[in-house]
């Protein structure tokens, strides 16, 4: 009993000594931090409440994350809210997708689309197959795209290894495409088999030569591999019309310099355009340069703000022929995602592609060259109502990016810049990339993939076609200030043909 008593002592007394060395340890810590604070100029709240002003920062940081889990309503947060983002990840999961007792959207709110069922919807008997879509019929290597949901651009950098291993395995499954980004062409984008359109940014990453010029050599490299099935010019971008793309330096890794042939650990930044185009002529010439090298369906990614170089380009293709013609055209929404971009960019610059995408289509229209140039949307649209009301504006396919990244398991972090994703999606940090193991994760992209196609055949169903791409704009109603909807084809009249293209 006596030896119990001491032992119980003795422990009593080292963690007496402990817990006064820790508290000493502590108020010296407080005293160095006083100290500094006191006597620094740059931070005022810190001079001005010494120590106590540093629980500010943590406050801020720590914000986000209440906001996200316990203040902020189902689809009350921005950039995607909590209702978004659940849909994908039990879309991808696989799990129960319906809901119950009634809806939490309030369809009063002005914007918010409505789709106008039909008495006699489609039943199962009547039902089409989804059918592959012709994109470049000029070019020597068509491509028969087999889906009309795909995977929009995010480099190689931008994303980790294993996010892009996922994102290829699962479109192979899916059956849809994989856009590389303008980061080049790495071997995990062509490891599941899937179909890949190469992304050409104003770097020239991938395709470039040791002056920063496009080379023709790695271009027909590029070109070589079977599942390269187009190549996509990008003008610009959702999130950062007007700007090059951003790679911070702790993200250019010595393989992903080698791919894109920069050197590693520097700021990876593109010119904020292509040098060599500066005009519609100028960019027809560039088109008709890749068609021609590669053989592939050529088109360009841009976002539109000023809408006047439309018609100078669909002119010149008026003048020179249908086969000059891009073979697509990715309408990029201003409120796009990225990876890094000026926060001005990002908020205030480029039109939305609810906006934007009729614009092009109408264009097209005037210009007798809808069927000849395909559409595709992109910005934004990961949940089936948003990408139903694309197809309703004329979009032949849809992209999605940050769609895709709620599959993978994105939290919505917003650290896609920093090179500490917590979920390992845009990482390089290998502790952090243990999380995403591709082969499970490749399950998830299929059947997010597939579960938009279903859901979107399903709207198409109840309004009485067939298939997604026979959706039309009179399908679709938006609800304006007053409460009252109005139907697309109202909000955005169909443009007949002006021109008769050779």
């Amino acid at each position: 009993m006596d030896e119990t008593f001491h032992l119980t002592m003795r422990a009593l007394e080292w963690l007496t000594t402990v817990f006064v060395f820790l508290l000493g340890l502590g108020l010296l810590a407080v005293v160095v931090m006083f100290v500094i604070d006191i006597s620094q100029t740059k931070h005022a709240i810190r001079r001005n409440y010494p120590v106590i002003g540093r629980f500010r920062y943590l406050f801020e940081r720590l914000g986000e994350f209440f906001r996200q889990y316990f203040f902020a309503l189902d689809r009350e947060e921005m950039p995607f809210n909590r209702a978004q983002r659940q849909w994908v990840y039990r879309a991808s999961k696989g799990v129960d997708e319906t809901v119950a007792f009634g809806s939490t959207l309030k369809i009063s709110t002005p914007g918010t689309p409505i789709f106008v069922n039909c008495p006699y919807p489609m039943l199962e008997s009547e039902m089409q197959p989804e059918r592959p879509l012709r994109i470049g019929p000029w070019a020597r290597r068509p491509y028969d795209a087999p889906s009309f949901f795909n995977v929009s651009a995010m480099s190689y950098g931008s994303l980790s290894k294993p996010a892009v291993q996922a994102l290829s395995r699962g479109s192979k499954i899916a059956g849809n495409w994989l856009n590389t980004g303008e980061g080049g062409l790495a071997e995990w984008h062509l490891e599941g088999g899937c179909d890949v359109v190469f992304q050409i940014g104003t770097a020239k990453y991938g395709v470039r030569d040791e002056a920063g010029r496009l080379s023709d050599d790695r271009l027909r490299a590029i070109a070589a591999h079977e599942q390269v099935r187009a190549i996509e010019l990008k003008l610009s971008q959702g999130a950062k019309p007007g700007k090059g793309g951003i790679l911070p330096g702790g993200k250019v890794t010595p393989e992903i310099a080698g791919i894109r042939g920069i050197p590693a650990g520097n700021d990876s930044i593109s010119p904020n355009r292509h040098p060599e185009i500066n005009s519609a002529t100028d960019l027809l010439d560039m088109i008709a340069h890749l068609r021609d090298t590669t053989g592939l369906p050529v088109g360009f990614k841009a976002v539109i703000g000023a809408w006047g170089w439309l018609d100078e380009l669909f002119e010149l293709v008026v003048e020179r022929g249908t086969e000059s013609a891009p073979d697509f055209i990715t309408v990029d929404s201003g409120d796009g995602g990225t990876g890094a971009a000026p926060m001005s960019l990002i908020d205030n610059v480029g039109l939305p592609v609810k906006e934007s995408l009729p614009l092009v289509v109408d264009k097209l229209c005037y210009y007798g060259l809808r069927e000849r140039v395909r559409v595709i949307a992109s910005g934004k649209l990961i949940n089936p109502v948003d990408a139903a009301v694309a197809l309703c504006l004329g979009a032949d396919f849809i992209n999605s990016a940050r769609g895709f990244m709620f599959a993978l398991g994105c939290i919505q972090a917003l650290q896609c810049n920093k090179n500490t994703c917590p979920t390992g999606i845009t990482t390089h940090n290998k502790r952090l990339q243990r999380g995403l193991v591709p082969a499970d994760k490749a399950e998830r992209v299929a059947r997010y993939s597939l579960s938009m196609r279903k859901e979107i055949s399903t709207i198409a169903h109840s309004c009485g076609v067939p298939e997604p791409s026979r959706l039309q704009r009179y399908h679709c109603r938006i609800v304006q200030d007053d409460g009252r909807s109005v139907p697309l084809d109202e909000l955005f009249p169909i443009v007949r043909p002006a021109y008769s293209p050779g």
